[in-house]
């Protein structure tokens, strides 16, 4: 018998009474719904995936078929607003390729390595599929896990070979999806970065830093810095030109161009600033009026709108509506 036996049933107990039993991926064994639900919550909190983001992308691709063969536009539109746009390249980037090797119904691998081999699928996620989608009993490691397991062995820093070792010992083999869910919740809930209720906690009587838990793990200073760029509206016939960015960052998307130095016969309409995780952009926006068309694509605002484009270029389109009382 496990030496966490007791532990795992606190925390089934615990589950059964408080867990968020409720949430659409955690009734399913669909592969493609509950590794879709995992992508979406990397970076982004459990209510907007619910509200903005699930349903509508299960009902525009219901299959990871319907997914892989779809344009890549399409999947950037839908996820719009999320940000990481790489989490929704690798996504179609995986369907696309099931798709092609499987043809008709194509599954995700249950095999963890298999799974990590995929595009944009890491360890975390691997683990995920496999405990939810195909009940193997191997632990869960996100944000909230990780942060409940320093605290119960006071670790300052959170050393992943160690923290993977330890996920393991303890993992609940006989009932994987309940106790990671549960994990899972208790560190939403319960073992929370500020203020924890450590007296609720199902976990308490083994935590050892639960006496000072805000100090495990210690939080990383740093200081966010700022990208300023020149952002170039290009107006011809009432149309503004857009371009698809081809750099890593947001690729795939639509955007207006940022260039070095404003043309000359340009008018300053006013600044944007955006707010990203490990920088904040501050785009001071120009118009040109062109006499003669000079790029590729032009759009009005009505068919930009249709188009996937980034939080910051969206920001930018609002501005030049406002400067025009569009």
């Amino acid at each position: 018998m496990s030496s966490f036996s007791h532990i795992h049933g606190n925390i089934s107990r615990w589950y059964a009474k408080e867990g968020r039993k409720d949430l659409p991926w955690r009734n399913t064994d669909d592969a493609y719904h509950i590794w879709l639900s995992e992508v979406m919550l990397q970076q982004t909190q459990v209510k907007t995936v619910l509200e903005r983001y699930y349903f509508p992308f299960l009902e525009k691709f219901p299959t990871l078929e319907a997914l892989g063969k779809a344009p890549l536009d399409e999947v950037l539109k839908m996820w719009e607003g999320l940000g990481y746009y790489n989490r929704a390249k690798n996504l179609h980037k995986t369907a696309q390729m099931l798709t092609q090797a499987q043809g008709a119904a194509p599954a995700l691998p249950s095999d963890i390595n298999a799974l990590i081999k995929l595009p944009g699928i890491g360890k975390n996620t691997a683990h995920a599929v496999a405990a939810f989608a195909f009940k193997k009993p191997v632990p869960v490691m996100e944000a909230n896990v990780r942060r409940i397991l320093c605290r119960i062995h006071v670790m300052e820093s959170a050393d992943e070979k160690r923290l993977w070792e330890i996920a393991y010992d303890m993992v609940d083999k006989q009932n994987p999806f309940v106790y990671n869910q549960a994990m899972m919740d208790i560190g939403a809930t319960l073992c929370t970065p500020k203020a924890p209720r450590c007296e609720a906690c199902p976990l308490e009587s083994i935590c050892r830093g639960k006496a000072e838990p805000e100090h495990y793990p210690q939080k990383k200073r740093r200081t966010v810095p700022t990208r300023e760029q020149h952002i170039m509206i290009h107006l011809y016939n009432d149309k503004l030109a857009l371009s698809k960015r081809q750099g890593k960052f947001l690729h795939g998307l639509w955007g207006f161009d940022a260039v070095e130095v404003p043309l000359c016969a340009a008018e300053e309409i006013g600044e944007v600033i955006h707010a990203y995780t490990h920088f904040k952009l501050r785009c001071k926006v120009y118009l040109y009026d062109e006499l003669e068309p000079a790029h590729n694509h032009y759009f009005t605002p009505e068919e930009i709108k249709k188009l996937a484009i980034s939080k910051v270029d969206e920001k930018i389109l609002q501005l030049y509506l406002r400067s025009h009382d569009v």
